[in-house]
């Protein structure tokens, strides 16, 4: 057995150890539970960086697409492109188109309701009372845009059909104003309706008698705006018909089965 005084020592150290303990428990318990051994602080510090960059991963994850012509799936693409297509359509048809080479025409429009052609008279008058061949009844029309929109002016008499404030047609020797301007709608019955380019929602129609209608009441599913696009009488076509030609060649022989085709001449 030791000495009563290194027992005594011993004692004296094992109980200062533990007083180091008590004090420095107490203190950590003083500077919060946040304050702990730096290693461990920032051990934790790292720990939370790298949970919170995996939290912004996930949530740009779970994010959905952006709905882009160029992103998403096939069946968002297909979606959007049509009504991107629409919209420019839309808006370049609204654009007088003063570059490209206008495309001119020549027909006469046949009224549904009266049977007759519309024709624009010397004496400005407009009405739907020609007979088919008439000179007053062959129209120039020329396009606005490259839509269909286009003007429309007598041949005889070179004044543009139009329509006033009130919705009456009427005739101008100057058809560069957008109430000489009109949209070809063709319809479900193949019949062809004319609606004003400045007054929204008013079309070109004719009674029975020929008489010309208000623009203001119209509507497109009336027979009096129905109309059908035909050629003068006598008027042809300025394309020239494509003709085929026919060559000649020797009929071909077989000499003997297995054996290559022979050129025979034609009998005489």
């Amino acid at each position: 057995m030791g000495s009563p005084r290194s027992a005594l020592s011993c004692l004296l150290l094992h109980l200062l150890l533990l007083c180091l303990q008590a004090q420095v428990r107490s203190a950590a318990q003083r500077r919060g539970p946040g304050a702990g051994d730096p290693a461990d602080s920032a051990g934790q510090g790292h720990e939370d960086r790298a949970f919170g960059q995996r939290g912004r991963a996930a949530e740009n994850l779970t994010k959905p697409a952006p709905n882009y012509p160029e992103e998403g799936s096939r069946e968002q693409r297909d979606s959007v492109l049509p009504k991107v297509t629409q919209r420019h359509v839309r808006e370049q048809s609204l654009v007088t188109d003063q570059l490209s080479r206008r495309l001119i025409r020549t027909y006469q429009l046949y009224s549904r309701t009266s049977g007759k052609h519309v024709q624009v008279l010397a004496n400005k008058r407009i009405n739907a009372m020609a007979e088919d061949g008439d000179p007053f009844a062959k129209l120039i029309v020329e396009t606005d845009t490259f839509g269909s929109r286009v003007r429309v002016r007598g041949a005889e008499t070179g004044l543009y059909i139009c329509m006033n404030k009130k919705g009456k047609l009427i005739a101008k020797s100057n058809g560069k104003g957008k109430d000489c301007v009109f949209t070809e709608i063709v319809l479900e019955n193949n019949y062809t309706a004319l609606r004003n380019a400045k007054y929204e929602g008013w079309y070109m129609a004719f009674t029975r008698k020929g008489r010309p209608r208000k623009g203001s009441k119209t509507r497109q599913h009336q027979r009096e705006v129905h109309f059908m696009k035909r050629l003068p009488r006598g008027h042809h076509t300025t394309e020239q018909s494509l003709r085929f030609e026919f060559l000649n060649y020797p009929p071909f022989t077989r000499s003997l089965r297995g054996s290559q085709r022979t050129w025979a001449p034609e009998p005489r």
